[in-house]
């Protein structure tokens, strides 16, 4: 059994997200059957499954150049806009590149989406790995540990300008001068502004995330393999003196994990299995060339998919390493284990999105629900819903 860490919230139900298939060719890079549209119908139809079957979050892939099997994409902000404006309850992170963006206008753009959806905006800030996005743009690429010091520059101003008036800041890439933004957010409860969702794997990522980010994005890992991240954000955010009274809490902790929920475990794995044996050699090749050259550039070698197989990239988020398949009995009893290192959200990809995700719904959420509120009282607490969590009968959704 997995020890329970210092920074598990025992008492906060897990929070979950799926990946918007804004792109073509699914979550796998494989021939394998894939029942997932890329087009806005089927992602408007899907956003409000999600929000009925206990979801909270979506992340919009940013994606430029045709890589990795989608030669199709949708830009990631415009389709958050019109999810958040096709749902009631569900919360749209935007992922979004510095170096593309400047950080006024997208603070701008994020507070408009913001009042559209009542506060339900959010960003995910992407340092970027993919060099020929950015040269053949004509933009500026930075090296690996450079990219993160725009990273947190670019972070600062976002909370900045959402937070203050008249905000200065001087740095190495932004200078703000005695700037405003009106409106400011929408006024949630418990939300000081937009949340900001920010990842990678090195260390440098995760000194930054311990500085800056509210919540630290994860590809896919095991138990002790996620430990280690935690642990680099923790000591950061430490040293950093957050969560000691300060307006920026301590971050918490997200995780990628495809799902493959079957009646038993043998289909699951053999439902894996064929994924990979119809991987898409060429594409899942290319990608591993380009990100494992990048993992590869980091000082100490922990890079992103540094340390990836070829079975582990044919979903390229490393969805495979934290092992969601099985029977949903064991799905949901895995997810708790994650929960008692200090994971608060699952970010999940699916074969067949829209059925899949109803599934999850139903068939797992509620044995997670009954597993948390077991693990919350044995060890001296009560599992306590939270407002986005929540269905009209103000109980836990699922549960």
């Amino acid at each position: 059994m997995t020890d329970i860490s210092s920074v598990a919230r025992l008492s906060e139900p897990l929070k979950f997200a799926y990946w918007v298939p804004n792109v073509s060719g699914g979550l796998v890079v494989s021939t394998i059957e894939q029942r997932t549209g890329w087009d806005f119908e089927y992602n408007k139809k899907l956003a409000r499954i999600a929000e009925n079957s206990g979801f909270e979050y979506a992340l919009t892939q940013t994606r430029y150049a045709a890589s990795y099997g989608a030669d199709k994409q949708h830009e990631a902000t415009s389709f958050s806009l019109a999810l958040l404006a096709a749902t009631e309850r569900l919360r749209v992170i935007s992922a979004v590149h510095p170096g593309m963006w400047h950080p006024g206008v997208l603070a701008k753009y994020i507070i408009t989406a913001d009042h559209i959806s009542n506060g339900r905006a959010a960003v995910n800030i992407v340092s970027g790995w993919l060099k020929d996005e950015f040269t053949n743009f004509g933009l500026e690429w930075l090296e690996h540990d450079e990219r993160y010091v725009r990273t947190e520059e670019f972070i600062r101003v976002l909370r900045g300008l959402w937070t203050e008036r008249e905000y200065s800041q001087s740095g190495k890439y932004y200078n703000i001068t005695d700037f405003t933004l009106q409106p400011a957010p929408v006024a949630v409860p418990g939300r000081a502004h937009p949340e900001i969702f920010f990842g990678g794997n090195s260390t440098a990522a995760q000194a930054t995330a311990g500085r800056v980010a509210d919540w630290y994005f994860s590809n896919g890992k095991d138990l002790e393999g996620f430990k280690e991240n935690i642990a680099g954000v923790v000591a950061s955010a430490v040293e950093a003196q957050r969560g000691t009274g300060g307006a920026l809490g301590s971050p918490r902790f997200g995780l990628n994990g495809f799902v493959i929920a079957r009646d038993s475990e043998k289909e699951a794995r053999d439902t894996l299995r064929e994924i990979v044996e119809k991987a898409h050699r060429p594409a899942v090749e290319g990608f591993r060339a380009a990100v494992q050259e990048a993992g590869a550039s980091t000082k100490d070698g922990k890079g992103m998919w540094a340390d990836s197989s070829f079975e582990d990239l044919v979903q390229y988020n490393d969805g495979f390493k934290t092992q969601l398949i099985g029977t949903p009995e064991q799905i949901a009893e895995r997810i708790v284990e994650y929960k008692k290192i200090g994971v608060n959200l699952f970010l999940t990809g699916y074969l067949h999105f829209q059925e899949e995700v109803a599934a999850f719904g139903t068939d797992i959420l509620p044995i997670v629900r009954e597993l948390e509120a077991d693990l919350a009282r044995k060890n001296g607490t009560e599992l306590v819903p939270t407002p986005a969590a929540t269905g009209a009968t103000g109980k836990l959704v699922n549960a």
